[in-house]
């Protein structure tokens, strides 16, 4: 059966070159008993492969068992593909088969494989190297000839690098690997699949088919589809339903397209047509511009707060080090964390210095020093003790104006009277 006859016999829908590919290799590993492993994002159609490779296999005439493994209990998993014994666990109420007997002489599709716990992992590698299991609860070894073709939307190899996937499993399951790109990369594939989904969705709710404006079709085009095929899907359906007019426009469709982001991840906006700016920058535009400027309004909040987040973490010295070095003297930064205030910094040398000497290390402009610790003979203060010298240091320099110390310290003049009133407590003569 040549690439043409499969694609459409079992529906897969492309013409670019990606799809070409995986269709060729398909038909190269569906006759022989290799296991697969297909890889892509959710919802590209892996199950679709999962089915083709099983039709065109010596076993088509055998069961395909398809199991979810993400959508099983850990718990569970392990009774769900190998069977139990009655009384095994609590709740085994009866003897039961598993996955796997289920599926002798013909096909098992793990789906979502990368989300199997490690304890099932293992049991799943002697099924695949031996043929071999047990029932959960007994020590009867039955053997089975079950071909395995798995999909994961995980990259397994930074999960075993992980060690949250096992490596020998790994390359047991990976005798062929089929890779589905994402539908943002097979653009040439989009329009074929919204035709096929409307012709499709129309005749299941007995619509007439729509038609679809040239804008509609750009914009269906160059949405990046996050979601792939089954969110292209998706929006036909919805498209089909909801709309009453026989001709869908761009504007029909865009609705069904916001709040989903168009560079894949959730929360993005649609694709903006350079017409689209020039609209939003008029005020006294119409309802489509007001929804594009505020679809603009919304990125440029988003970016404000991600600034604003990148500024918290260098102000609470995120990458900053620990000391720096001016004119061949080691000077510390020490930061204390102030629920109402910020960040307070107070430095001091390693080694004696003359007060002239020192400046601000991340400030833009010197400032000038109100004392140092002499810590020559080795000795370190505590943090408090040294945050309190320089304070009463200070002090004694602006002859007790409070304003100017707390202005030389670089903090808030009540950050500054709480601290003396603290150090008044603990008896500290100023």
């Amino acid at each position: 059966m040549d690439r043409e006859a499969i694609q459409q016999r079992y529906g897969i829908v492309g013409s670019s070159a990606a799809m070409r590919h995986v269709v060729d290799q398909v038909r190269l590993v569906a006759g022989s008993d290799a296991s697969v492993l297909i890889q892509g994002e959710s919802g590209v159609g892996k199950e679709v492969i999962a089915k083709t490779i099983h039709e065109l296999s010596d076993r088509r005439h055998k069961p395909l068992i398809v199991v979810n493994c993400g959508a099983i209990p850990e718990g569970l998993l392990e009774s769900e593909l190998f069977g139990n014994e009655k009384g095994a666990y609590t709740g085994a109420v009866e003897k039961r088969t598993g996955y796997f007997e289920d599926a002798d002489n013909g096909t098992i599709f793990l789906d979502e494989i990368g989300e199997m716990p490690l304890q099932a992992q293992v049991r799943l590698l002697r099924v695949l190297e031996t043929g071999e299991f047990s029932r959960v609860g007994s020590s009867t070894v039955r053997k089975v000839d079950v071909r395995v073709v798995a999909a994961t939307n995980k990259d397994l190899p930074v999960e075993v690098a992980s060690a949250r996937f096992r490596e020998d499993l790994y390359y047991r399951l990976a005798t062929v690997v089929i890779d589905i790109p994402p539908l943002r990369q097979r653009k040439d594939d989009i329009m074929p699949l919204v035709d096929r989904f409307v012709h499709e969705i129309s005749r299941q709710y007995d619509s007439p088919v729509k038609r679809l404006s040239n804008d509609a079709k750009d914009l269906m085009s160059r949405y990046r589809w996050p979601g792939n095929v089954r969110e292209l899907r998706n929006v036909v359906e919805r498209m089909v339903v909801l709309n009453r007019s026989q001709d869908i426009s761009a504007d029909d469709i865009r609705p069904y397209l916001r709040g989903v982001s168009a560079s894949g991840s959730p929360g993005g906006l649609v694709p903006i047509t350079r017409d689209a700016l020039n609209d939003a920058s008029n005020i006294g535009g119409d309802a489509g511009s007001a929804r594009e400027r505020e679809l603009i309004y919304r990125a440029l909040l988003e970016l404000r707060m991600e600034i604003r987040e990148i500024k918290e973490q260098l102000r609470n010295g995120v990458a900053r080090p620990d000391h720096v070095e001016q004119d061949g003297r080691e000077y510390y930064i020490v930061e204390e964390p102030e629920v109402d205030e910020g960040i307070e910094e107070v430095q001091y040398e390693i080694e004696h210095a003359d007060d002239d000497d020192l400046v601000a290390a991340y400030d833009d402009e010197p400032v000038e020093p109100v004392g140092l610790l002499d810590v020559s003979n080795g000795e370190l203060p505590t943090l408090q003790d040294a945050e309190r010298e320089l304070i009463a240091e200070a002090l004694r320099r602006f002859e007790g104006n409070r304003r100017q110390t707390a202005k030389a310290l670089g903090i808030s003049e009540r950050t500054l009277y709480r601290k003396i009133n603290e150090m008044e407590e603990d008896g500290i003569e100023l």
